[in-house]
């Protein structure tokens, strides 16, 4: 049996339109479904995403190397 992706939000008197809105973009942030949407929105080859993600590793490798070094202390 699949799993459902589908999100149902219902509305109803006590809860109100602008409540049921912002629980609505709540589980759409939980599902990731923007996040998918600007992932597919573009192609990238995977060599591209390869390299960029190289790219990110490095950037969060050197910036825990500066700040290790920033939290030691000189004598």
């Amino acid at each position: 049996m699949a799993k459902s992706t589908t999100i149902e939000v219902k509305i109803d008197a006590a809860r109100g339109v602008e409540r049921s809105l912002k629980k609505f973009k709540r589980l759409c942030e939980a599902f990731g479904i923007a996040r998918e949407f600007r992932k597919r929105k573009e192609f990238k080859k995977p060599s591209l995403k390869m390299k960029e993600k190289l790219k990110a590793a490095e950037k969060r490798r050197t910036k825990t190397i500066f700040k290790s070094m920033r939290n030691t202390v000189k004598i």
